[in-house]
């Protein structure tokens, strides 16, 4: 995730980030300024002096269609900023439950009991970082203390890695009840911050493995690319040849805003605007170990 100050104005206009938009759509935006250049020739050059009144009219159909777009463009980037945000409410609730969870095991453990102690210092942080792996559809690695754990060497990196440390640390839990190290009363104390892990994973995957619907994102990107190789035909009249570098502006200005859109509505990915959760994981791991 990138840090920046917002009230840094000079920064925003004079420096291209390799996430910029403008970056991105450059080439895209040299084809539609020499075709629109093109446009601007042809109908200049043999449209001109005829009759070509339908032609002229074609900027009607741009000012009724404009409000049109730009619903869809304002409702397209608040839908994926939604899911983005969604995903940072969720990382933070687990950053929490964690806390939560190492606070209460740190006054429910016995101070003498160091497996357990280790155990729960290891697998608390753990899981952070396998929701981080598998949310972004990567190998699972995550490292040991010294003191062997055979409970989490277990793990199957085949099968879903957050549920099988989640299934660890409940087991671990109800064996100290079964031994009688902690009560009932001290179980029922920490099973809401166990099934929070769970409840987190879940809503995440919801968001990564359920896309804006194909049919929706397909209409907005061929709704732009008809609204901008119309724009020359309806405007060169009025505009001349500066109707060329004006359409690749306008391109470029809706073309951004479907851009930024594909890019936070997957909030787990690895770009520059996606979730720290590597940052976020390893502060989950400083406060437990400071905790427990």
């Amino acid at each position: 995730m990138l840090i920046y100050n917002p009230k840094d104005w000079l920064h925003f206009l004079f420096r291209v980030h390799k996430s910029d938009t403008l970056r991105k759509l450059f080439p895209l935006m040299m084809l539609v300024l020499v075709y629109s250049l093109g446009v601007a020739y042809w109908e200049i050059e043999y449209l001109y002096l005829s009759d070509q009144s339908w032609v002229k009219n074609i900027p009607v159909m741009h000012n009724l269609l404009g409000f049109a777009i730009s619903i869809l463009l304002v409702f397209r980037t608040n839908t994926a900023y939604d899911r983005w945000w969604e995903g940072r409410k969720l990382w933070g609730g687990l950053v929490n439950n964690s806390r939560n969870l190492a606070i209460k095991l740190n006054a429910v453990l016995e101070l003498d009991d160091e497996d357990n102690r280790a155990f729960f210092q290891k697998s608390i942080p753990l899981y952070a970082t396998a929701l981080k792996e598998h949310l972004q559809s990567e190998g699972t690695r995550f490292m040991l203390d010294e003191k062997a754990h055979p409970e989490l060497l277990d793990i199957d990196t085949q099968k879903h890695v957050p549920n099988q440390i989640a299934k660890l640390m409940i087991q671990r839990i109800h064996n100290l009840y079964r031994q009688q190290k902690i009560s009932g009363e001290q179980l029922l104390f920490l099973n809401p911050e166990l099934s929070s892990f769970t409840d987190i994973c879940g809503a995440c995957e919801r968001i990564k493995n359920t896309p804006i619907p194909y049919s929706y994102s397909a209409f907005i990107k061929k709704f732009i690319f008809v609204y901008v190789m119309t724009l020359p035909f309806g405007y060169v009249f009025s505009l001349g040849y500066y109707v060329a570098p004006i359409v690749m502006f306008v391109f470029y200005v809706l073309a951004s805003m479907e851009l930024v859109a594909e890019e936070i509505e997957d909030p787990f990915g690895k770009d520059d605007n996606d979730l720290p959760m590597q940052k976020i994981a390893e502060n989950i791991e400083k406060h437990v170990l400071e905790i427990i």
